[in-house]
């Protein structure tokens, strides 16, 4: 089940609320981050790595990553460009990943995935209890969202990551994901076994919402 109300996180404030009595934070992962390797290289000292599920959300390439674009990976002809986010879709269930880090990584995670909304949320297990504790979960945004409230040097100077590919727009309906991220998300999904791959094929769309990752 996930938090009703899903007020989004905007103050670290809001992230300490969600800490444990020792200091820790649960973060979910549901693309890259499926896979521990992948998890420890960005957060090298989580803890409790462990597979869960999270009702009421479904994966969506839609938002546009600079990442690939830093990296060379982005196919700006074909438009193979996005990465994940997730959004609410009642009736939608995705197996995750869940993991721990300390309260004081926050404020890197939070700049580096500022794009995104956080919402806190109650994950379960694969048999259906709920975790005692809260996670928090990069969501899709919109661009209004976030030039106005965290994208404090503008959106001109934003964009100069993208180079000369003239991208004006982060959350996108209209990209293709970006094929060597996608590979690496369903070799992710794989390594949690079968149940989390085929989950991962069936229930992550592209941005028309009915086009699935199997298809």
């Amino acid at each position: 089940m996930a938090i009703t109300t899903l007020s989004p996180l905007n103050h670290h404030s809001d992230f300490e609320a969600l800490a444990s009595a020792d200091g820790y934070i649960s973060i979910c992962g549901y693309g890259s981050l499926l896979s521990t390797k992948s998890a420890k290289t960005t957060f090298p000292h989580l803890v409790n790595f462990q597979i869960a599920k999270l009702t009421g959300f479904r994966r969506v390439f839609n938002a546009v990553g600079g990442f690939f674009f830093i990296h060379g990976v982005a196919n700006i002809k074909t438009e193979e460009i996005a990465g994940l986010s997730v959004e609410p879709c009642e009736g939608e269930i995705i197996v995750v990943a869940v993991f721990e880090i300390k309260i004081t990584e926050i404020p890197a995670f939070i700049e580096r995935e500022r794009e995104y909304r956080f919402l806190p949320v109650i994950p379960e297990s694969l048999d259906g209890k709920p975790f005692i504790n809260p996670a928090v979960l990069c969501a899709s945004s919109t661009d209004e969202e976030f030039f106005n409230l965290k994208c404090s040097e503008g959106r001109e100077i934003y964009f100069q990551q993208y180079g000369e590919f003239k991208i004006h727009k982060i959350w996108r309906d209209d990209v293709l994901p970006c094929r060597v991220y996608l590979r690496h998300c369903v070799l992710a999904a794989k390594s949690l076994g079968d149940e989390a791959y085929n989950n991962f094929l069936d229930h992550t769309f592209l941005g028309d919402r009915r086009t699935t990752t199997r298809q």
